[in-house]
């Protein structure tokens, strides 16, 4: 028995241990692991970029810049709306009327009024119409 442990731990060699460092330097990728690695990092910015980074696409964009655009103009027509409803001979009955109808009617209210007209126009727009009514009804 002493011969058989003898013989077998001269004939079993223990691997020598490689070190990260040895494994990275003697790494050799392919070019299909290189590509899709490539396509891989490529997807991942995207995900990153489109979902926490703030990007957008062209199209969105062009709608964000529109809403801005109409957001503005209101924000700059609703005061020439309270200056219209301040000219109005009556208007302290129509107040009075404007504050006892429903909050989703007061901007048909304003509409049929006129006060949301604008001058050299022939239509009033609802979303000044809304910002007026606010404008003389503030909560």
């Amino acid at each position: 028995m002493e011969q058989d442990r003898g013989d077998k731990s001269k004939s079993v060699e223990q691997p020598k241990k490689v070190s990260m460092g040895q494994q990275w330097r003697n790494a050799q990728p392919t070019k299909t692991i290189v590509f899709w690695s490539c396509m891989a990092s490529i997807v991942v910015t995207m995900i990153v970029g489109f979902a926490w980074g703030g990007w957008v696409t062209g199209g969105t964009a062009q709608k964000m810049a529109e809403l801005m655009t109409d957001n503005a103009i209101v924000k700059r027509l609703a005061p020439i709306c309270v200056v219209q409803f301040n000219q109005d001979p009556g208007k302290v009955q129509k107040l009075v009327a404007l504050k006892g109808t429903d909050s989703w009617q007061r901007d048909s209210y304003v509409e049929k009024q006129g006060w949301a007209t604008m001058p050299g126009e022939e239509k009033a727009d609802r979303n000044v119409a809304e910002a007026c009514a606010k404008l003389l009804l503030p909560t």
